[in-house]
């Protein structure tokens, strides 16, 4: 059975490297702490857990099932900083993942829902929000993702947008598509940073 995936619009294609308009979605995300992998699963079961029915229906007190879609995104969380002083930072400069100890999981929701017709859920620990139209960078790898693997591809990202002369106005975050059983050479991975929309978008080749 296909998966549902949030629709998008290519605006420009280089290789493993793409410009995407998305439109508005509602996703469900919880915060968790931990390393990458870690704070990945226990996300994922978090989410699953409101998605398999632990949730109440609008105007009701019965529960639903709602369907998986694809990608799961993984962010790094940022801490707040102390200013001890003068600070000047680049948002194409992101810290890097393995000093992170925080994360945002999200799933995004089926467009057949609204805000309104979304099953809410029971537990505190996940949120569910509308996210605005936005244009994101993608870089598309496959294999397994070790911390390190996922900075080399941000890295490639960030460097990509910064040749092309892109706005990076958002962290980096890791979105994957497959189950854990998927063979690593048939993986499918991204990374999704969001840009300014460019004035000007070269044609897709």
């Amino acid at each position: 059975m296909a998966i549902e995936e949030p629709p998008y619009q290519v605006l420009q294609q280089d290789g493993a490297f793409e410009i995407r308009q998305y439109a508005p979605q509602l996703v469900a995300q919880t915060w968790v702490e931990g390393d990458m992998d870690a704070a990945s699963n226990r996300g994922f079961r978090r989410i699953a857990n409101f998605i398999f029915g632990n949730n109440q229906v609008p105007n009701s007190d019965q529960s639903a099932s709602i369907a998986m879609t694809a990608p799961v995104t993984v962010e790094p969380v940022t801490p707040p900083m102390t200013m001890t002083g003068p600070l000047s930072l680049s948002p194409t400069s992101p810290a890097p993942i393995e000093s992170a100890t925080k994360w945002r999981i999200q799933f995004v929701m089926p467009k057949s829902y609204t805000l309104a017709t979304l099953p809410q859920p029971r537990s505190e620990a996940i949120e569910v929000r509308e996210v605005p139209s936005k244009t994101i960078l993608v870089h598309r790898y496959s294999w397994f993702n070790t911390t390190s693997r996922v900075q080399e591809k941000i890295d490639a990202t960030l460097q990509w947008a910064q040749q092309h002369a892109l706005t990076v106005i958002g962290t980096p975050q890791l979105a994957r598509y497959d189950p854990p059983w998927t063979l690593p050479m048939f993986k499918r991975n991204e990374i999704h940073v969001e840009i300014a929309l460019p004035e000007t978008v070269p044609p897709v080749r």
